[in-house]
């Protein structure tokens, strides 16, 4: 059904191109709140809850069309249409290539359709866009495993760990002889 739904939306992707994307709304200054309380969060709980903060703050799109189109790629993804899903967040970047969002979730179609170039492309300009994007740090960190590009994924995953200690993917840090974590 939904792959229906999303060839029946695909032109409405395609004049989203034409369209202007307004800019995103300024959440830094909430961005940098939620940060700092989850550097210093007691448990994961408590870190579980920032981070869901932040997500909303990352998926909150400039506008109904950038929204419609994060969604419908997001939820074409959980269906594993993956093609689909870049499709329509293929549209999202062309609508609007200032939201870092639309590069990061990209970039996750293109990871679990094992693309690693295409993830690692995308999520180098999200965070271009966005440098303390947690969540594409740790993409990114990911997609260079897969590329095994491990010492280049110890140096990525620690700068996001860095900015979230609770990050779950901190598992795959290797702690280097006479340097904390």
């Amino acid at each position: 059904m939904r792959l229906i739904l999303a060839i029946l939306l695909l032109p409405l992707a395609a004049q989203a191109q034409d369209a202007v994307c307004p800019d995103a709304p300024d959440n830094s200054a909430r961005k940098a709140e939620i940060m700092q309380s989850l550097s210093i969060a007691r448990d994961q709980t408590e870190a579980g809850f920032l981070s869901d903060q932040l997500w909303r703050i990352w998926t909150a799109a400039p506008d109904a069309e950038a929204q419609r189109l994060l969604d419908l790629g997001m939820a074409l993804r959980r269906e594993y249409n993956l093609a689909g899903s870049r499709d329509m967040l293929s549209a999202l970047v062309a609508y609007c290539p200032d939201y870092a969002e639309g590069y990061n979730q990209r970039a996750f179609s293109a990871f679990l359709a094992q693309d690693y170039a295409d993830a690692l492309s995308d999520l180098n300009a999200a965070l271009a866009i966005t440098p303390d994007h947690v969540a594409a740090l740790s993409g990114k960190a990911l997609t260079l495993i897969g590329l095994a590009r491990d010492d280049e994924a110890q140096v990525v995953l620690r700068e996001a760990v860095r900015l979230n200690p609770w990050l779950g993917e901190r598992v795959l840090l290797r702690e280097p002889v006479g340097q904390d974590i």
